[in-house]
């Protein structure tokens, strides 16, 4: 047995044992696919039921724990969790003796949540990022997003495999691998790539193995694999959410956001995460912004007068999703939207050199920083340190793709050098002056819309990843928020469809996105076929 189910089967001892799903057939629809109690279960929903006395925060946690049983470490077997909370029952049994003395906290009492394996968790659980080289030394405090879906009365069940350090460690590396974790598989087709780095998340939500969970995203990680899992996944403005505490690759676009099945679950998760945090200045802004709860704002008739610019080029799609794009764009005028089509934003193709040497420069000073948070003990203390642990585990840490991104970020020098900060003047001028501000005031545009990535391509861990393109980028590199929602299958792999919009326009761009789901009601459950 490896440290991965150790951790899975000793968690799991904390309820009565269940029988281990068969194995998943070579043909056929997958017995994961068959009915669960849960299945595609709102957090409106879950808490009617724990008012009505149906069930408890305890009976919902062992029913998660049990599917994640039979799905992720059995069955289909996804990997699409690292580990599982040893007191994940002994928080939901305090939750419901709270219910009953007090009442609920809010809209996620009770809720069981999953969490990337980048956002430290003070507890018994490991914080990672799924690389082998700081398993055996927790984080000594929550993260700030964990410490508020705490406060918010969320059971934290577990947390999610990701492409190991976020997926920056190579540039031939396959999306959803960890050396810690192993692949995470596509709850759609085995055999496909459920994208990254949020791919655990991704995959866990989507095969309904907990309520909701939250990724996080540099560029593409919550957006690419919410769309190829089937999801909602918003990555909103930097500053919106706290990065204390989470794993980082760069202090101008790292974020995190919720990745549910639903936009009303995903904008209640955002706002129970979401505020001012002294330990990230990014957070500043929000001493000064006050924000009414977008959760409560959601309407089916929120398109109606909106200008929506169509972005087509640029992206790298396939043909195979036009049609996609025709029925969403037809569904947005039913709802008396007013498209401006097309609306391409400029510079696209002059972003990759400058956001590259922005991430190495920000990516070296930022996780020396974070590793000195972990305590004096901590085995690793800098990017030269993981260089020579996984030189050291190459059987183990290196066993399908390098770290040619570790060692060009390593000869990076400190945030003062002129490369960078002639890199990240670029970035900004290029995407936000000249790109999306100015296109959006061009046409007058309330937000942007675009299919946000192809279809999910098979998974190869000798040759990495091939990517079908994807819109993450310009909202990334701005810092701007995202949302995207599902919006049909190809050949029965998810696509979903992309609004995005200036800094601070998540209401807005929550309300748009509500409105195209409650229309085409696009969410389809995963399948776990073996192979197209």
């Amino acid at each position: 047995m490896d440290r991965r189910e150790f951790l899975l089967s000793s968690a799991a001892a904390g309820f009565a044992a269940r029988p281990r799903a068969s194995a998943t057939p070579a043909t056929g629809r997958s017995p994961a696919a068959q009915s669960f109690e849960l299945d595609e279960i709102t957090i409106a929903q879950l808490q009617e039921g724990m008012g009505s006395g149906r069930w408890t925060a305890r009976g919902i946690a062992e029913q998660y724990l049990a599917r994640i049983e039979a799905i992720d470490r059995a069955g289909p077997r996804l990997n699409s969790v690292i580990e599982l909370n040893p007191e994940a029952l002994a928080i939901a049994e305090q939750l419901d003796a709270e219910r009953k003395a007090k009442g609920p906290r809010g809209p996620l009492h009770g809720i069981p949540v999953l969490v990337k394996d980048n956002l430290d968790t003070g507890d018994r659980m490991q914080t990672t990022a799924g690389s082998l080289a700081l398993v055996g030394t927790p984080a000594l405090r929550d993260a700030t997003v964990v410490a508020r879906l705490r406060e918010a009365g969320a059971v934290l069940l577990g947390k999610t495999n990701l492409s190991e350090w976020a997926n920056y460690r190579s540039t031939r590396s396959t999306s959803g691998w960890s050396g810690r974790g192993g692949l995470t598989r596509n709850p759609y087709v085995l055999d496909r790539n459920a994208c990254g780095s949020s791919s655990g998340s991704g995959a866990a939500a989507a095969a309904n193995l907990a309520a909701v969970a939250i990724g996080t995203e540099t560029d593409g990680s919550v957006v690419c694999p919410a769309s190829i899992c089937g999801l909602v996944g918003i990555k909103p403005t930097v500053g919106l959410v706290s990065r204390a505490g989470i794993i980082p690759i760069s202090a101008t676009q790292d974020t995190a956001g919720p990745m549910c099945r639903s936009v009303a679950d995903a904008a209640a998760v955002l706002w129970a995460i979401h505020g001012y945090d002294a330990r990230d200045p990014a957070t500043v802004p929000l001493r000064q912004r006050s924000f009414t709860d977008w959760s409560r704002e959601l309407r089916p008739e929120a398109l109606r007068g909106a200008r929506l610019g169509v972005a087509r080029k640029g992206f790298g799609l396939p043909d195979s999703v036009e049609p996609i794009l025709g029925e969403a764009l037809a569904a947005l005028q039913r709802l008396g939207a007013v498209l401006i089509d097309p609306a391409e934003i400029p510079n696209l193709g002059k972003l990759d050199g400058p956001e590259t040497v922005v991430l190495d420069y920000e990516f070296k000073a930022g996780l020396a920083a974070y590793l000195a948070s972990r305590g004096p003990r901590f085995p690793v203390r800098s990017l030269a340190d993981l260089i020579a642990y996984n030189a050291a585990q190459r059987d183990r840490e290196l066993p399908w793709f390098g770290q040619e991104i570790f060692e060009r970020a390593e000869r990076r020098g400190p945030l003062t050098a002129a490369e960078y900060r002639r890199a990240l003047a670029s970035c900004g001028r290029l995407v936000r002056g000249l790109g999306i501000d100015a296109l959006l005031a061009q046409h007058r545009l309330d937000a942007v819309v675009a299919i946000t990535a192809g279809p999910s391509w098979p998974s190869d861990l000798v040759n990495g990843d091939r990517y079908t393109g994807g819109c993450s980028t310009p909202a990334a590199v701005a810092g701007y928020p995202h949302v995207t929602v599902p919006a049909g299958l190809v050949h029965g792999l998810p696509i979903g469809l992309s609004f995005f919009g200036p800094a601070w326009s998540e209401a807005r761009l929550i309300r748009f996105a509500y409105a195209y789901e409650q229309e085409t009601r696009q969410r389809r459950p995963p399948q776990f076929l073996p192979t197209l």
